[in-house]
């Protein structure tokens, strides 16, 4: 019995010594290069940040150089977004590639890893339909430049602005400040409001006694006063147009106009540009119409002329 004891005592001290001798080596050859490695992953992702940014800066500088300042903004947001996805990407591959190193550090073979990742994805990828047709998708978005980052879009109805686009999905915030998330596959409509230019549409109501040749020489006055502002003349591309008598409203003589300007400004200088008109009618006396009725009593019966004849007649009498 004392030398079972004995023999298990040096078992469990052998154990011991070769548990400690495995944790030391591990220490002395294995945890340098992990360290190493995690420190080495954080300076590859902070230049990774740095390289982009220094790459868009590039991209921006030369565009500006080269384009209009209305062309190099435009290009600007599809460089934003580009860079963005290409940041995306590279940093999913290199923290991916750091975890497998990092389980071969920890004695995990990754062999039946990366060989069950290759089953499980060739499975996902026939079971994962609309995850490749929303990417594929966000793919020929891109490629097709059809809308970036910034711009303001109508997408399967519903308006706002575009915050973020990835290959899978597209986020768009509305007015109401409602984030609205949409997947690139099941995008049917895609409208942008704001590439390249923009412009707001006017249809001016006036009174039918007013004339029409007075009131289209105020409103491209008004167009110009606004175009030589110094605060609202940089936001317009080209004088109004006054495409003319548009409409016979019920109330109204119609008057179609627009006004061209740089993307996402439509809406500030049309607001400008209304007030100033409103103005402007009411120094000549232009009437703004609002619906009227009148009411027709026939020619031969009349109950207020008949009043009338009754009140006279009561009168003199």
């Amino acid at each position: 019995m004392e030398f079972i004891s004995t023999l298990k005592g040096v078992f469990k001290a052998e154990v011991i010594a070769n548990f400690l001798e495995k944790i030391q080596n591990w220490v002395i050859t294995d945890l340098p290069v992990i360290v190493l490695m995690t420190i080495g992953i954080f300076i590859a992702l902070r230049f990774i940040n740095f390289f982009v940014e220094r790459l868009k800066g590039v991209f921006l500088k030369n565009t500006y150089k080269q384009h209009s300042t209305a062309e190099a903004e435009e290009s600007e947001k599809r460089i934003n977004t580009l860079t963005n996805i290409i940041h995306g990407v590279i940093k999913i591959i290199l923290v991916s590639t750091y975890l497998m190193m990092m389980l071969q550090r920890f004695g995990v073979d990754i062999t039946p890893i990366l060989t069950s990742a290759g089953i499980v994805g060739l499975a996902v990828g026939f079971g994962a339909k609309e995850l490749v047709r929303d990417m594929i998708s966000g793919f020929f978005i891109l490629l097709e430049n059809q809308v970036r980052t910034g711009d303001v879009a109508i997408i399967n109805g519903t308006g706002g602005l575009v915050e973020k686009i990835e290959l899978r999905t597209i986020t768009m915030r509305d007015f109401s400040g409602v984030v609205h998330v949409f997947q690139n596959g099941k995008i049917n409509t895609l409208a942008n409001m704001t590439k390249d230019w923009s412009a707001m549409v006017f249809d001016i109501g006036v009174a039918y006694k007013e004339d029409v040749s007075q009131v289209m020489e105020i409103m491209r006055e008004i167009g110009e006063e606004l175009r030589n502002d110094t605060e609202f003349g940089p936001k317009i591309l080209e004088p109004i147009e006054i495409f003319g008598l548009d409409k016979f409203a019920d109330s109204a003589l119609v008057i179609k106009a627009r006004l061209k300007t740089k993307p996402i400004m439509q809406w500030e200088v049309g607001r400008e540009y209304r007030k100033r008109l409103k103005v402007a009618f009411d120094e000549h006396n232009i009437e703004i119409p609002f619906p009227h009725t009148t009411v027709y009593w026939g020619e031969k019966t009349s109950p207020l002329e008949l009043q009338i004849n009754q009140a006279r007649q009561e009168v003199t009498s």
